[in-house]
């Protein structure tokens, strides 16, 4: 009879929860993010264990730049579902950014979590893209001196490519891009646009033609493509 009573009590609570929930990512939806903020903050408040709400509180942290805040919220997210890639990435994330804008000695202490945050979304789940993408960018970003590597960059691309060509191919490009291979980055991005025509790849490979090689007939013509 308690048991009932308990699962009478809770079940309206849960719907409400859920109401307010899809609520708050209609106000996010549409652009409208201090409201959503706030009503993801009272199902926080009723719930401390609602993740999901806590997860779009650090998004939102994210998209304001308040990096602390965003790495509590995730921090929280990982104590709660410590097996789920997501947060770990998103943890990860956050602190790369927050690494982007203190001093230079500050930042360096922070290398080691960003890149077992991401590490360990890679071990949790073996699939998840994101992850190995943030790993070659930061062992493309980082000096050689404290652990900056292309051959490390070059070992996910390869890891991604497995998982995806499309998401290989755009890896290779970004690779001789960011070291000025223009030529090979063409060639790249060319076989990820061939792949299914999608809107990232023809953006990296307009961008390609407009900015780095300066062929805006080629650049033309690529659109022209895309948009038939």
């Amino acid at each position: 009879m308690n048991r009932l009573l308990f699962l009478l009590f809770l079940i309206p609570s849960m719907l409400w929860s859920q109401s307010n929930f899809e609520k708050a990512e209609q106000l996010l939806e549409s652009g409208k993010t201090d409201q959503a903020r706030v009503v993801f903050e009272n199902i926080v408040k009723d719930n401390p264990s609602q993740v999901k709400a806590i997860e779009r509180l650090g998004d939102i942290a994210g998209q304001n730049k308040s990096w602390d805040k965003a790495l509590l919220y995730y921090k929280k997210a990982k104590q709660l579902q410590p097996t789920a890639a997501e947060y770990y990435y998103k943890y990860g994330g956050a602190l790369g950014m927050k690494a982007k804008s203190v001093n230079k000695f500050k930042a360096i202490g922070m290398i080691d979590e960003i890149k077992s945050s991401f590490e360990k979304a890679v071990a949790l789940d073996p699939k998840h893209k994101e992850s190995r993408w943030a790993l070659l960018m930061l062992y493309l970003e980082l000096p050689g001196i404290i652990g900056g590597s292309e051959t490390k960059a070059v070992a996910y691309s390869n890891e991604l490519m497995r998982l995806s060509p499309l998401e290989g191919y755009l890896s290779k490009g970004y690779i001789d891009e960011y070291f000025g291979r223009n030529k090979k980055a063409e060639l790249n991005y060319s076989k990820a646009f061939e792949l299914g025509k999608s809107k990232v790849a023809f953006q990296k490979l307009y961008n390609l033609y407009a900015y780095k090689l300066k062929n805006l007939e080629k650049a033309q013509q690529l659109k022209e493509q895309f948009e038939k």
